[in-house]
């Protein structure tokens, strides 16, 4: 039985050969962590959301030419990891630390 990196490798190509775009490079873990960022921060529903949303906007930016293929994935897997990142709820340690530190500065 082929493991998982590898069933997404397969299934990653066959995407890519059905919408004729095969010459593309995509960092399938680079994708999972986002997805994985967005699930965990936001609702797991946001994954696919935010993975094709940065993906779109990817698309656009390179096929506009604002950048490279590979520099506009990036860019947009980036932004897209660190909006939802923003939005993961505070843990209780980060709130009590917050706290304490508007405690001390009179907040």
């Amino acid at each position: 039985m082929e493991n998982h990196d590898e069933l997404l490798q397969e299934w990653t190509n066959k995407l890519l050969a059905a919408f004729e775009i095969a010459d593309i490079t995509v960092d399938v873990h680079a994708v999972l962590n986002v997805a994985g960022v967005a699930a965990h921060s936001i609702v797991r529903p946001a994954a696919p959301l935010t993975t094709f949303i940065a993906g779109l906007a990817a698309g656009l930016a390179a096929g506009s030419g604002q950048a490279d293929e590979a520099t506009a994935m990036k860019a947009a897997l980036g932004m897209a990891k660190q909006l939802a990142a923003a939005e993961a709820p505070v843990t209780a340690p980060a709130a009590a630390q917050a706290g304490a530190a508007d405690a001390t500065s009179g907040k």
